[in-house]
């Protein structure tokens, strides 16, 4: 979906969302959508590893029998 958009696209985008909400605005922005993605990675990494130990201890207990 988006790696479509190229530089010139996103330096559009960077344009109008220093336009839409200003200087000041776009750190805390950035800071906020980073710490988003960082708790999404975290929690996803967290479901797989909780999957695979469950698989794990499932094929332990069918070699145990």
């Amino acid at each position: 979906m988006l790696t479509n958009i190229g530089i010139p696209g996103l330096i559009l985008l960077l344009v109008i969302a220093l336009i839409i909400f200003g200087p000041s605005k776009l750190p805390e922005i950035g800071r906020a959508a980073g710490s988003t993605l960082k708790e999404f990675k975290s929690a996803t990494s967290d479901l797989v590893s909780d999957d695979t130990d469950k698989e794990e201890k499932k094929k332990l207990k069918a070699v145990d029998k």
